[in-house]
């Protein structure tokens, strides 16, 4: 019997030294868990983010609409509404007939007014030299009256003319040199004239030009392409019939760019706002937008709003996939960061137990916010710590444990 007891009392304390051994020196061997009670983490610098899902379907970001570039007849229709077109291929064809007859009217007109241009111009050289001429005639008249005057003071000084015949003279020089200023001045105003009509001129053939231009463009745009990838959501016409310049022929998506269309739960409707951020889950991958129009009316207590993407021409984006969204509450960039778990509870302080020089020592830290993957720390720990994100108030009477 009493072997029996000696039994017991040395194999209980063996036995509870075996479970200590297996409950905690074995788990601590590697940084992963090693088994369902213990689990180590690193502490790292990263995001935390705080947010509520919501579910989107991708969109064109926009859709295109195709006019008539000039008055013309359809044709020939060489895709239906519903078809997939590339950028480039040809949607429909309208006769190039009229417009055609308009840019040789306008070539026409042109020859006239160049040849109105050339006539103004020799015009303008003539008179220019009759303007010349008549300048040099008052010139020359004004030099022999001022000669004659000349000669007739002198005589006037030995009374060999009347001071009569002397004032006559003067005074037709007088009237000479006004004469002169005057045809100057209009002869200016001559010439003022004959450069504006040029100018007038000129500024008609260069808007004849411009129009010829844009007639020449849209000859070029007779036959109607897709002006990007997308999907034709409708023809506006028919074989035969007359459209006018600008009249509506197609509306197609663009599929260069998209959007998202999202909706959640209407009890988030207090944060769905106009510029709040979204995170979507594109096949493993993230890709980050902002909410843009939210829709006021709400459908089988959904609220439905834009997502506009940053990379809205991702290469994995199509039409009509759907997609999972995460709209965020709240955001921490590049903060330090553990794996939420029991070892951080509620409130901001708390205390957890990190390896240090080979030792488990309890530490006390302080938190922020707080999601269910991450927790953010503000205090008590750095990058790089080794912290056991399991509770482990089994051995909160130790005051320290040995890593082997």
């Amino acid at each position: 019997m009493s072997k029996l007891r000696n039994g017991i009392y040395v194999g209980i304390p063996l036995i509870l030294m075996l479970a200590i051994v297996a409950l905690v020196f074995i788990p601590f061997r590697s940084d992963s868990t090693q088994g369902n009670d213990i689990q180590i983490v690193d502490v790292e610098v990263g995001d935390v983010i705080s947010s509520f899902p919501g579910e989107g379907v991708v969109e064109p970001q926009s859709e295109v609409i195709i006019l008539s570039p000039a008055s013309s007849i359809i044709k020939e229709i060489l895709k239906e509404a519903g078809s997939h077109v590339e950028a480039g291929e040809p949607i429909m064809i309208l006769d190039p007939s009229p417009i055609q007859a308009e840019i040789e009217n306008i070539h026409d007109q042109l020859e006239v007014k160049q040849n109105a241009l050339r006539k103004n111009r020799l015009n303008a050289r003539s008179t220019k030299v009759d303007l010349d001429y008549n300048v040099q005639v008052k010139n020359l008249r004004i030099a022999s009256l001022r000669s004659e005057l000349a000669d007739q003071e002198q005589l006037l000084n030995v009374g060999g003319i009347s001071p009569a015949k002397y004032e006559k003279t003067k005074q037709e020089l007088e009237l000479a040199e006004k004469d002169l200023v005057m045809l100057k001045e209009k002869n200016s105003i001559k010439l003022q004239q004959l450069e504006a009509d040029e100018e007038g001129l000129r500024l008609q053939i260069d808007m004849q030009k411009k129009v010829l231009a844009l007639k020449e463009e849209a000859l070029g745009k007779m036959i109607i392409r897709a002006p990007s990838a997308g999907i034709i959501l409708s023809i506006r016409g028919k074989v035969g019939e007359k459209v006018n310049t600008d009249r509506l022929l197609i509306e197609m998506s663009d599929l260069t760019s998209f959007k998202i269309q999202g909706k959640v739960e209407d009890d988030y409707a207090e944060q769905i706002k106009t510029g709040t951020r979204v995170y979507v889950d594109l096949d493993n991958e993230s890709l980050t937008g902002v909410i843009g129009t939210v829709s006021p009316v709400i459908r089988d207590r959904k609220i439905e709003f834009d997502v506009n993407l940053q990379e809205s021409n991702y290469y994995k984006l199509r039409a009509n996939m759907h997609v999972n969204l995460a709209i965020v509450k709240a955001e921490r960039d590049s903060v330090l960061r553990i794996p939420a778990g029991p070892a951080i509870g509620r409130g901001h302080e708390h205390q957890v137990y990190v390896f240090s020089g080979g030792q488990i020592v309890p530490r006390q830290i302080k938190t922020g916010l707080k999601t269910d993957a991450y927790v953010e720390v503000t205090e008590g720990l750095e990058a790089g710590d080794r912290v056991i994100l399991t509770e482990i108030s089994s051995i909160e009477e130790l005051d320290e444990l040995e890593v082997q």
